[in-house]
């Protein structure tokens, strides 16, 4: 995110409103490294802040309507102070809404106020633009409220917004990845504890991001039906086990292969997913300690192929990038991020690398997928969210 994006993002402000704002926030997406879909089974995450995000900005109006800005269509939303209530003419405020509402019980004063959004996260590519809009806007308005919530706080009030005013029953990885990431580290976060540990990447190490174009949207009842389909796995290992099972987060491996027979079935191929992930996550920590990418990137095709057979929320274009991927040898691992359904890919290459790599693997995408090519380009473990002063 760029100094003249937020020099653009303040004119474009004062046209919209005709005055200055008196807060601002910014917060970057974030890209997941390895733990897929482990976040809400209460497991572990390796994930990233990228250098893209969302600027939020602000200023009170004295009036009891909030109005919603977005700089780069210049759609406009608008909603009553007092009973912030979804939209749905205007999918995008959604999220401003539901964390103003988040908000709202701790301020004291009921007046609205003129917001405008604005950023570069690509929209639907698996990289978190919700999470950036929702840690923005929550850091703006708190600004702007006198309110001072603490960085959980404000996680969790941006995931209540996505369960209550957007419908997807997400967990806390991309809020707290966007808040709490540092640059060329990796953010390791345990959801059952949420503690968060930073994880040095490493001079060796860099990511390219790989956009398929291949719509990600998670708000159609897939990603909400795997989430449903993981409870009902802990629910019945906590029947067979003999230790308890409070989560996925609870069953090993072997666990899962001696007593997955006796669910559902499509319930255990889902399930099998997120355990086999939380083991991927502690090994690939182990991985980065040592300096070891070679096994590290194994872990990234390995957790691409759970993804694939075990919780089928991949896509042909997806599927597409970590083929070609492992037929490069400048390329260690690859793999969907996110979501899933869509969006994009992760890759791992060394820094000298990145050229060469990425060519290959645009070729090879091409190769396979015919229509709009893979965008690639260099992605960076970058700072968290930040009040951003007003000059």
């Amino acid at each position: 995110m760029t100094a003249t994006l937020q020099t653009s993002a303040a004119d474009t402000f004062r046209k919209a409103f005709r005055k200055s704002h008196t807060a601002a926030a910014y917060a970057p997406g974030r890209v997941e490294i390895l733990g897929n879909h482990t976040d809400y089974n209460e497991g572990f995450v390796l994930s990233a802040a990228i250098d893209s995000g969302t600027y939020c900005l602000a200023a009170r109006n004295g009036s009891g309507t909030c109005r919603l800005v977005a700089g780069n269509s210049m759609d406009q939303a608008s909603f009553a102070a007092d009973k912030p209530l979804p939209t749905p003419n205007h999918p995008w405020a959604n999220y401003v809404i539901g964390v103003f509402a988040g908000l709202l019980p701790r301020a004291k004063a009921t007046d609205g106020f003129d917001g405008l959004i604005v950023g570069d996260v690509p929209l639907g590519a698996g990289l978190s633009s919700s999470a950036a809009l929702e840690i923005s806007a929550g850091l703006a308005l708190a600004q702007l409220y006198g309110l001072q919530p603490s960085a959980l706080e404000l996680a969790r009030i941006g995931q209540r917004a996505e369960h209550e005013y957007v419908g997807v029953k997400c967990g806390l990885l991309d809020q707290i990845s966007s808040i709490f990431g540092q640059p060329d580290h990796l953010v390791m976060t345990d959801f059952r504890s949420l503690d968060v540990t930073p994880v040095p990447l490493g001079k060796d190490a860099a990511f390219l991001m790989c956009r398929t174009h291949a719509r990600h949207a998670l708000v159609d009842g897939e990603y909400n039906a795997r989430r449903k389909h993981c409870e009902e796995a802990a629910q019945h290992f906590a029947k067979v086990l003999a230790h308890p099972v409070l989560a996925l987060r609870d069953v090993s491996w072997a666990e899962w292969e001696q007593h997955q027979g006796g669910m559902d079935p499509i319930a255990a191929r889902r399930a099998a997913h997120p355990i086999g992930e939380n083991e991927r996550v502690l090994q690939g920590r182990e991985c980065l300690a040592h300096g070891d990418l070679i096994a590290f990137g194994k872990l990234m095709y390995a957790s691409h192929d759970s993804s694939r057979t075990y919780f089928e929320n991949s896509c042909r274009e997806l599927d597409a990038v970590v083929d070609a991927a492992r037929g490069i040898p400048l390329i260690l691992g690859a793999r969907l991020s996110g979501g899933g359904f869509g969006g994009s890919a992760v890759a791992l290459v060394h820094p000298r690398d990145v050229d060469p790599a990425s060519r290959a693997l645009q070729q090879g995408y091409a190769r396979r997928i015919s229509g709009p090519p893979c965008d690639i380009r260099p992605l960076r473990a970058s700072a968290g969210a930040r009040v951003l002063t007003i000059t």
